[in-house]
């Protein structure tokens, strides 16, 4: 086994959700390996990867994952499948009945399964010891990569470091958070001789101090790619959400040099989803995070490189190339572009909103603050699937849910699934033709004055947490003078710039534009960016693969 030294932070879980063999398995443990280990136990597929992503994000790593077969609601295997995503380095074990040992078998090529255990599995130091001793022994010779978590020292109301600690959380990097009026951090804060007057402070984990850190240092200094390896490529894909991602995946997959650019987080607003269930392949359901991950996986296992925190100002055809310039100056350049920028949350022009952005207020899920959304009253204000898949998410755990929405009902943008379940919700309300009038708080929001659009009349309520999901915007203002868009800013492409049966004035090849094309040839547009697309998952991953098949066309031709 592993010294206590080697493995003081290291994780063995077992998931049961019988009470009685999950406190008999963790007992077990405990005897042979609890000096060494830490045993974490569960009682159900869903807290365990809740206690999964806990661990991760604060740095902690996981050498074996126990989960038994027969669970409701999620089994074993559904379980190490979303378990591969967390801890894709730690081994995993299933333990089934005699009866359930085909379906065992089936998981060692479904989640690569390292071993399964068929129950009672006593006497434990003939039948569970020796195969947990040969996993440890074998994780430990693995290259699992512990990575020291970066720390972060910020106010609990400050929307800076709220900032901070999504972009690290979307990113999947690691960390660990630190209140600045705590007795740990004021021990970090003095040692990075920083007086607490400018946060957050960020320490690296080479242990360098980074004081109110803009995105792209704190993306360098963390570890991710925010320089391009080469200075022209085939593809230069423009946004890490769904049709971006699908893109990078398929251009690379197929042979083409491709780089991706993102100025945040891969996964946009999907990434932000707690739970997508209308998504193909997947009748659980997914989380944003979960399926981001996965394909940012997918794209770089292909050769694609991904650059974070890198802000696009300008595009501009010079010659056979197409070049895209960064805020910085600096630029790269490419035979073909495909534009997926999506689209961000309008903001709540309601008086004091602005005020409180990140010290209450939220655009989008923000799913590093539902934590503290324990016990307590939660306002969302949108009618569409994102809002409702965070009310369903913040519902868990907070005392009451309420949906502000200006339609008349839900069903105007909303899927029927997504409808059918808040309705079941106990804690979730839906308020209907009621608006946000003001936000109230002094550091941070405290009520609302909320209006009935019906009747006129005005109520104020108590309030700490408003989420907002009110329509989006098309990121798209640094492509003015270059590439045509509609009067709202979303991009026009194929048909939608032959309407009246002639390509666009400044069109110079002998053929039209194709279906994702701009007017600029050779550059393409994918996703929630496009006029009239279709504003689901499903349709920007297509679209990413489709404009891909389309720059292979344009390069065979020109």
């Amino acid at each position: 086994m592993a010294q206590a030294s080697d493995a003081a932070r290291t994780v063995i879980m077992t998931v049961d959700d019988d009470p009685g063999v999950s406190r008999a398995v963790a007992r077990d443990l405990r005897r042979r390996y609890g000096e060494s280990y830490r045993i974490v136990r569960a009682e159900s597929g869903e807290s365990a990867l809740d206690a999964l992503r806990e661990l991760k994000l604060r740095g902690d790593l996981v050498a074996v994952i126990l989960a038994d077969y027969r669970m409701p609601q999620m089994n074993g295997i559904e379980f190490l499948e979303q378990a591969l995503d967390v801890y894709p380095g730690a081994r995993r074990v299933l333990l089934t009945a005699y009866a359930d040992t085909n379906a065992a078998i089936d998981a060692i090529n479904v989640v690569d399964l390292d071993h399964y255990l068929l129950k009672p599995w006593d006497p434990p130091e003939e039948k569970l010891y020796p195969v947990l001793d040969d996993l440890l022994e074998a994780w430990r010779c693995s290259d699992f990569r512990p990575v020291p978590a970066t720390k972060v020292v910020g106010h609990r109301w400050s929307a800076r470091s709220s900032d901070v600690r999504e972009f690290l959380a979307r990113n999947q990097v690691p960390y660990r958070w630190y209140s600045a009026e705590e007795p740990e951090g004021q021990r970090l804060l003095a040692a990075a001789g920083a007086d607490g007057q400018r946060l957050p402070l960020v320490i690296t984990p080479e242990g360098d101090p980074l004081v109110e850190p803009e995105a792209p240092e704190l993306a360098a200094r963390v570890g991710l790619a925010t320089t391009p390896a080469s200075d022209f490529y085939d593809l230069v894909v423009i946004g890490g959400g769904p049709a971006g991602l699908g893109a990078a995946v398929y251009g690379a997959s197929e042979g083409l040099r491709t780089v991706l650019v993102e100025r945040s987080a891969t996964g946009g607003q999907a990434g932000q989803s707690s739970r997508i269930e209308n998504y193909l392949g997947f009748p659980d359901g997914v989380s944003g995070a979960q399926l981001t991950e996965r394909a940012r996986r997918q794209a770089a296992k292909f050769g694609a490189e991904i650059l974070t925190a890198r802000e696009v100002s300008g595009l501009e055809v010079n010659g056979a190339a197409r070049t895209v310039r960064f805020s910085d100056g600096s630029a790269v350049a490419a035979h073909s572009v495909i534009l997926a920028t999506g689209v961000s949350y309008r903001q709540l022009e309601a008086p004091g909103c602005n005020d409180l952005t990140g010290c209450g207020v939220f655009y989008g899920s923000a799913l590093t603050e539902a934590s503290s959304c324990q016990g307590q009253d939660v306002y969302i204000v949108g009618g569409a699937n994102s809002a409702g898949q965070a009310a369903m998410y913040l519902a868990r755990g907070a005392k009451s849910v309420t949906l502000l929405v200006r339609g008349a009902d839900l069903s105007a943008s909303m899927s029927y699934y997504l409808i059918q379940q808040i309705n079941e919700a106990p804690n979730i309300s839906v308020r209907a033709r009621t608006v946000v009038e003001s936000a109230h708080g002094a550091d941070h929001l405290e009520q609302l004055t909320l209006r009935d659009l019906n009747t006129g009349e005005t109520e104020l309520v108590d309030a700490q947490w408003m989420f907002v999901f009110i329509g989006a915007a098309p990121l798209t203002g640094w492509l003015d003078g270059t590439v045509l868009r509609d009067e709202h800013g979303f991009i026009l492409a194929g048909p939608d710039l032959t309407a009246d049966g002639r390509p666009p004035a400044d069109w110079e090849l002998d053929r039209p534009p194709y279906h994702l094309e701009t007017n600029i040839p050779g550059v393409f547009v994918a996703g929630d960016a496009r006029a009239e697309s279709a504003k689901r998952v499903a349709s920007a991953v297509g679209e990413g693969a489709m404009a891909v098949m389309l720059v292979h066309r344009y390069l065979e031709q020109s």
